[in-house]
């Protein structure tokens, strides 16, 4: 995942809990509802970057290929320590 792929993650897990915390939802269909606005929200956040940049948002890579990125500046990083 990209940076901005992890940032619009977090803005729709984010979203969807403050909408949460405000509707106070009673049952899975309104928790439901809840969670389709958060994702909108962030779905049109990143319509707009993609519009904005004339880039894809979205990338290829999962978060286990980010992951991977992450643990290699680490090693590099205690290597350059040494």
């Amino acid at each position: 995942m990209s940076t901005l792929e992890l940032v619009l993650n977090m803005l729709a897990e984010a979203t969807t809990t403050e909408l949460s915390k405000t509707t106070e939802p009673k049952n899975f269909d309104e928790n439901r509802g809840v969670a389709i606005k958060g994702g909108s929200i962030a779905g049109n956040a990143r319509k707009e970057i993609k519009n904005t940049t004339g880039k894809p948002v979205l990338t290829e890579k999962s978060a286990v290929d980010f992951t991977r990125v992450i643990a290699d500046i680490i090693i590099d990083r205690e290597d350059n320590k040494k």
